[in-house]
């Protein structure tokens, strides 16, 4: 007896095997580590290894970003949308900003980190070294949100000139009305493209991991780990303290999400950034998967990037400890009104920070070089466990953009609840393979696009495309 199979069966799925390459990239890790110990010498030869692989995700950043911002943007009907989205996180950014400051100071106060510290000659020089290079104003970092070209953002990797562009091509392209369609389903086309691309790197985390983990540990050794112990474990609790009792507390009250859910959603985000030291290496991947989680596009778009310059807590907090550290080791403590003055200016200084690994230091020793240029011979104390305060920070940052992101759309009434849930409960798998989702947009009923009700017609028979 033969069988015809049938037309109408679905294929079968696929088998998700990037759990395996997840797996590798924590064997990696250790195995990294393992030959930081070992072979220091070799390690150290290792940088460029995850270098390399850092460089490649942030190649696709600029891209990403473009793609995410126009077609949020492009596809609604109202530029106050917009505008809304934008000031409301603006002013979430620096509320949080405060409340990290705050909880820095309470911390650091208390544990006095710096007390029996030496310094060095050679360390000294290192403080001066990185003040020079993070010399840059308010003025230059506004004239430098502006590219030189409308394309030379996308080539110089920086994420708020790329910001800029996405939102004059996106408002542009709401101005056109019903003519700019043809545009947005091809810059559609690009970005599915571009998330296929980015799946592809990603085959490469474990290699990029070995090599960033080996390095560091090869030149940091066990002697700095242990010398400056104090700093790094008061550092890693604060941060951990932040995250589950502001964030943990403030998306529970306002979104009902228990935050230990979303932080599992993101596991996989958290590891690579564990393991290259950097949150920018997993901003692609946080663009995709709030949208996968059910938020809106325009809120995503907005949200993620501008909060990978402006909501930085895990820097906040940085700068904070490790300034009252240096005070103590410098036998120069810092009063009360100096703190506040001081840690007020840094919090504006680090908005131009985007969470690569070494911004910290750099936005750290200007701020001393600025307020108390006596410190600034201290910040050669961290720097060599610096890379190690970098993975919290970054940690700490992209668990705080994580949390904005899914708040701003729930304020805006931009999330689709129901579909939260059923993500965060396993029920909606996030598809690894091509990082989007086909067909999926939450539904904005006060805000549709601006366009013809009727459907397009397809003259295949089959059911009509939504515009």
């Amino acid at each position: 007896m033969t069988t015809t199979a049938d037309p109408q069966a679905q294929p079968a799925a696929k088998r998700d095997r990037t759990h395996y390459l997840y797996l590798a990239v924590i064997g990696a890790v250790l195995i990294g580590i393992a030959v930081g110990f070992i072979w220091p010498d070799f390690a150290k030869d290792l940088k460029p290894v995850g270098a390399g692989f850092v460089s490649l995700i942030k190649m696709m950043i600029s891209p990403i970003i473009f793609c995410t911002i126009v077609l949020g943007v492009g596809s609604v009907r109202k530029a106050a949308k917009v505008g809304k989205v934008g000031g409301l996180a603006l002013a979430y950014f620096m509320a949080m900003s405060v409340v990290a400051l705050a909880i820095g100071l309470i911390v650091g106060n208390i544990l006095h980190p710096g007390s029996g510290m030496d310094i060095t000659e050679s360390e000294k020089g290192a403080g001066h070294t990185a003040a020079k290079e993070a010399d840059k104003g308010l003025v230059d970092f506004a004239l430098g949100i502006i590219p030189k070209t409308l394309v030379s953002a996308f080539t110089a990797g920086e994420v708020l000139q790329t910001l800029l562009v996405a939102l004059l091509v996106g408002f542009a392209l709401q101005a056109m009305g019903r003519s700019g369609e043809p545009v947005l389903r091809g810059i559609e086309h690009i970005q599915k493209l571009v998330f296929r691309v980015l799946g592809m790197i990603m085959w490469a985390a474990p290699i990029g991991a070995f090599g960033a983990m080996a390095a560091v540990i090869g030149e940091t050794g066990v002697d700095a780990l242990k010398a400056l112990a104090t700093i790094m474990i008061g550092f890693y609790v604060t941060c951990a303290l932040f995250i589950v009792v502001v964030l943990g507390t403030l998306v529970r009250l306002v979104t009902g999400v228990n935050l230990f859910k979303l932080l599992k959603y993101l596991g996989r985000e958290f590891l690579l950034i564990l393991s290259t030291s950097s949150s920018e290496s997993a901003l692609p991947r946080l663009i995709a998967k709030m949208e996968h989680l059910g938020v809106s596009r325009p809120v995503v778009g907005i949200t993620v990037p501008t909060g990978y310059s402006f909501n930085l807590d895990g820097t906040m907090i940085y700068l904070t400890m490790s300034s009252l550290f240096i005070a103590e080791a410098m036998h120069q403590p810092l009063g009360v009104g100096e703190q506040i003055s001081l840690l007020l200016f840094m919090m504006i200084a680090s908005k131009g920070a985007a969470g690569v690994s070494g911004s910290g230091i750099a936005v750290l020793a200007s701020g001393l070089q600025s307020h108390k240029p006596a410190l600034v011979d201290g910040v050669g104390l961290i720097i060599g466990v610096d890379r190690f305060m970098s993975e919290a920070r970054a940690l700490t940052n992209f668990a705080g953009n994580a949390v904005a992101t899914l708040l701003i759309g729930t304020w805006t009434k931009e999330v689709d609840k129901e579909r939260v849930t059923a993500v965060l409960a396993g029920q909606l798998p996030f598809d690894e393979r091509t990082l989007v989702d086909d067909g999926h947009e939450v539904a904005a009923p006060s805000d549709a696009r601006d366009v013809d009700p009727v459907p397009e017609q397809r003259d295949d028979g089959k059911a009509p495309l939504k515009v």
